[in-house]
């Protein structure tokens, strides 16, 4: 059975740092993202890696305060945001994709998706 489990979200002030995981579990996968979702709003892409070359790219929103890496030993994905503002306030998502180890920002690449961890920034 294949799942992806996030974990480190949470309350935090504004310019404050949060590190998000994501475990995965039941196969390796060729490319993570993160994701999020704010109240109202659609889904957004926030950063992606590949697994095997560790490509990585960010949405200008976080580009700069955010880096994406992998632990390939423990299979899971990290997101670690910094300088956090009001704005990322969000319901935050990891998912994965099979297939060619490319980078992609299209959450309609991604077959695989966890439950999500809360991120609230307060100002």
């Amino acid at each position: 059975q294949v799942t992806l489990v996030e974990s480190g979200g949470g309350y935090v002030q504004a310019g404050g740092s949060l590190r998000l995981s994501c475990a995965a579990s039941g196969r390796t996968f060729s490319t993570y993202g993160w994701f999020r979702q704010a109240p109202k709003k659609e889904r957004e892409f926030v950063a992606a890696i590949t697994w095997s070359g560790g490509t990585t790219g960010y949405a200008d929103s976080v580009k700069g305060r955010s880096t994406i890496t992998r632990d390939n030993a423990k299979n899971t994905v990290y997101l670690q945001m910094n300088s956090l503002k009001p704005e990322d306030t969000a319901v935050y998502y990891c998912a994965a994709r099979s297939g060619i180890p490319i980078y992609s920002d299209a959450k309609e690449s991604y077959a695989y998706w966890g439950r999500g961890t809360q991120v609230t920034v307060s100002s």
